[in-house]
């Protein structure tokens, strides 16, 4: 048995999914639902990208470390991800926020949050962990990552990916040097530096890790024990790494799966609104650059049993029609017209209406004569007969939450301080 095989490497490994995400900047998107738990795709939530990972990677000792409002996310795993087999030790386990370490602390950090929970973590006895950021939409092989980070001879390894300059002060920014080990590290900068070579580049942590197991514990104790720490890897574990020369970096191109060689490497951070739009309207192109439809590298979710999405009416004036769209399973598409969109399960679009360049989220319906127009429709929101978003800038800014650049966000709590149109097209149907 060859044990730095990368499938051998990952079955000595456990994963921590960091989860617990408050997600401020998707707004009233995470009002009710933690990031991770965030809509995705047509069919998907954001933390099924990571587990789908690790399962296809064969990294099968998996724990979701949950905290902020993680009543849905914990629903969803609960129903979707109980599959693995206990008996071939496979397993997701769900590690709330307990006050393991005393009755006051609730998860501090994310270091904190691993550190909590270090006595079940070692019970496991695993060789490696590997900790991911539970709100990222990427495909890639843990495997060969962990391999990596066994083949460099480090004790941590951060995986890292190029982003434009412009975008990355919303990350951990690295410098690295010709053996790859990071020489510098500045989490959330107010000025990043473009990286070696590039102007309008920046290498970017992934908020992904590798350690050896007994290293990472003897971290997590020092820094429990630091005053002034705010108990975060980001923050605190990894430049304090940097600074006595012990992390490596993993750039995403050495383990990014995809669909043909000359595939770009595809990693979204979509953490606001606008990125979150953009990553959904991507998917509607003819060859999106996140190929969701490769059965080598399946995302897996929780699947319920709905009949097939319906088209319905070829009148001249009424015509059911979707084009460039995705239209996930109980939908109706009622001699409405939908252009660029994504239909998650359980829509329906009434008569007359027209939706374009819209994100549209579980459970909604869209009554007759209703446009849209560069829109995230939240959960179970019924839009009035008549109504218009996405046209008038001001309005919109009035009555719902419209971004910097156009794309207007509307829950069920807006819609009821907005008062309805009078219907002038009789009953949706």
């Amino acid at each position: 048995m060859d044990h730095n095989d990368p499938y051998q490497l990952a079955r000595r490994t456990i994963a921590l999914v960091l989860a617990g995400g408050r997600g401020s900047r998707l707004h009233a998107l995470t009002d009710r639902r933690a990031k991770p738990a965030v809509y995705f795709g047509g069919k998907f939530r954001i933390i099924d990208f990571a587990l789908s990972n690790c399962l296809n990677s064969g990294v099968r000792r998996i724990s979701v470390l949950t905290q902020y409002k993680s009543h849905s996310l914990l629903r969803h795993l609960q129903r979707g991800w109980s599959f693995l087999r206990s008996e071939f030790s496979e397993y997701i386990d769900l590690l709330p926020a307990q006050q393991q370490i005393d009755e006051h602390s609730w998860y501090q950090g994310t270091a904190d949050a691993v550190f909590q929970n270090i006595t079940i973590l070692s019970a496991q006895k695993p060789d490696y962990v590997l900790v991911l950021a539970g709100d990222h939409i990427y495909k890639m092989n843990y495997a060969n990552l962990i391999a990596d980070h066994v083949s460099q001879g480090a004790r941590c390894t951060v995986a890292c990916v190029e982003v434009p300059l412009a975008d990355a002060q919303g990350f951990g920014v690295m410098t690295i040097d010709e053996q790859r080990r990071i020489v510098r590290f500045d989490e959330k900068p107010r000025h990043p530096q473009p990286m070696p070579g590039s102007t309008d580049h920046a290498l970017a942590s992934m908020g992904v890790y590798v350690f050896d197991a007994d290293y990472l514990y003897e971290l997590l104790k020092a820094d429990s024990q630091l005053s002034g720490s705010s108990r975060d890897f980001g923050k605190d574990i990894i430049p304090a790494l940097v600074a006595r020369g012990e992390a490596v970096a993993h750039p995403f191109g050495l383990s990014c799966v995809k669909s043909t060689p000359d595939a770009p490497d595809y990693w979204r951070d979509v953490g606001t609104i606008d990125a979150y739009w953009a990553a959904n309207m991507d998917l509607t192109l003819p060859l999106p650059e996140l190929d969701m439809y490769d059965r080598s590298w399946p995302i897996w979710t929780f699947q319920e049993q709905l009949p097939p999405a319906k088209f319905v009416f070829d009148d001249d004036d009424r015509r059911g029609m979707g084009v460039d769209s995705l239209v996930s399973g109980g939908c109706i598409i009622s001699g409405a017209y939908l252009r660029r969109s994504v239909l998650f399960s359980r829509v329906r679009l009434h008569s007359y209406s027209q939706v374009e360049e819209s994100v549209i989220l579980p459970d909604v319906q869209v009554n007759r004569h209703v446009r849209l127009r560069k829109t995230v429709i939240d959960t179970g929101c019924v839009i009035p007969a008549g109504m218009e978003i996405g046209f008038d800038a001001e309005a919109d800014a009035r009555n719902f939450f419209r971004t910097e650049q156009g794309v207007v966000l509307v829950t069920r709590d807006m819609l009821a301080r907005v008062a309805a149109p009078t219907p002038s097209a009789g009953e949706p149907g």
